[in-house]
């Protein structure tokens, strides 16, 4: 499977100028590995905690074990070595080499707590997500979310490269299923929940009935793009309110799911304040509905909510890959809803999500309203080929964001500091 160059490589080199240890943290399979290795490998030695006789040695030796890995090095799935973090302080505090530890974990209760009380100020902490479009197509990157709605506000935009949204929706942006197409999307959806629910959730040890868990998250993924009715996810799965709670805290620290809070500036209007779910792969989504084809995708009743997870699942790169927190939003009151509000450097967004290949006036009638009682920038993300007004300040752009005259190859960051 080719390596295809990932929009956070810049800035791990960023990163790594000034702070002695960075983590990469994420869903299980999007890359974290190969990422570092890929861009890292040359220049740090490679170690993988997941293998237990290794555990064994750091466990028995750490500070032994620490010295032998070498200058620069690359602990990988260090949630399995939690207590490594103390003598990775130790290390930092006597000698402060920017750039010299890199770690991966899966982001977890354990690990965020042990990183946050033992490195703090030592460590920068960074999100890898699944693949963007952006990084399959190789498409130049803005430079976070902020520059990507500005540029999609403000520049007029050239072609949009030709990306099938029914794949999308179907296949996901796992690296694995995304990236080879001889990998049977069945079997490996399959494979991963399988193995999520098996062991990460073992591993956290807050799950004892796995069936009524699956279940669970059946129900949450068909709830992907609706307001959080908690009550009635838990309800509908046998579950109390607590034990929905918890479960669904459990998919969000997993970022599986992630909740967009209401946005609560006062215009004048009665707002809803519960947060809007939306799960974060639209391929593992449309796998646990059932959908065994694209085709069936766009033409089943999830299509409007898949496509806006899908692309509230863009956004979320875009800030996450340039190393900030996205800052997305949803709006609903009693007569007005917005898909997605973005404030970024002070400036207010509004973006709609349909599945229209023609665009109109009339498909952005609520967004053009909040944005005359806001005096935010509306976008609408849709099917269309190409960036264009469609009046009151509102620009249909592509759902993907990929827009301009042709791809440009990537250029690598700046190296880490020896």
């Amino acid at each position: 499977m080719p390596y295809v160059p990932r929009t956070l490589a810049a800035t791990l080199r960023r990163a790594m100028r000034t702070f002695p240890a960075v983590l990469v943290t994420g869903p299980r399979q999007t890359g974290k590995t190969t990422l570092l290795r890929e861009e890292f490998g040359a220049s740090h030695r490679y170690v993988s905690l997941e293998r237990p006789d290794v555990r064994d040695i750091a466990r028995e030796d750490p500070v032994g074990f620490l010295a032998d890995a070498g200058e620069r090095v690359i602990l990988d799935e260090i949630q399995y070595s939690t207590e490594l973090l103390h003598y990775i302080k130790d290390d930092i505090d006597a000698r402060r080499q920017p750039g010299r530890w890199l770690l991966t974990g899966s982001q977890d209760f354990a690990l965020m707590r042990g990183v946050s009380q033992t490195l703090a100020g030592r460590i920068a902490v960074l999100h890898l997500d699944p693949l963007s479009v952006a990084e399959v197509l190789g498409w130049p990157v803005a430079g976070g979310l902020g520059d990507l709605l500005e540029s999609l506000c403000t520049e007029p935009g050239g072609e949009a490269p030709d990306f099938d949204l029914a794949d999308w929706l179907y296949r996901g942006a796992w690296p694995e299923p995304r990236l080879n197409a001889d990998v049977d999307r069945d079997l490996w959806m399959q494979s991963y929940v399988q193995t999520y629910l098996e062991r990460d959730l073992r591993n956290m040890e807050q799950v004892s009935d796995l069936e009524t868990f699956r279940a669970f998250f059946s129900l949450v993924c068909a709830s992907t793009a609706q307001v959080l009715n908690l009550a009635r996810l838990g309800r509908d799965a046998g579950v109390s309110a607590p034990t929905a709670r918890r479960w669904l805290n459990l998919l969000v620290t997993s970022r599986l799911v992630v909740l967009l809070q209401p946005y609560y500036r006062n215009f004048g209007k009665r707002i809803r304040k519960s947060p809007k779910l939306h799960v974060i792969d639209p391929g593992l989504a449309s796998w646990t509905l059932r959908y065994r084809t694209g085709d069936a995708i766009m033409g089943g009743p999830a299509l409007g909510p898949l496509a806006e997870s899908a692309v509230v699942a863009e956004l979320m790169k875009a800030g996450h890959h340039a190393g900030n927190a996205p800052g997305l939003f949803h709006w609903q009151s009693a007569s007005t809803e917005v898909d997605v509000v973005a404030e970024v450097n002070g400036r207010l967004y509004g973006i709609e999500v349909k599945a229209t290949r023609t665009p109109s006036p009339r498909h952005a009638d609520n967004l053009a309203r909040w944005c005359d009682l806001t005096g935010a920038r509306g976008i609408l993300a849709c099917r269309t080929d190409r960036s264009r007004p469609l009046g009151r300040g509102i620009r249909a752009v592509p759902w993907h964001f990929c827009v301009g005259e042709e791809p440009l190859q990537r250029q690598p960051g700046p190296p880490a500091n020896p």
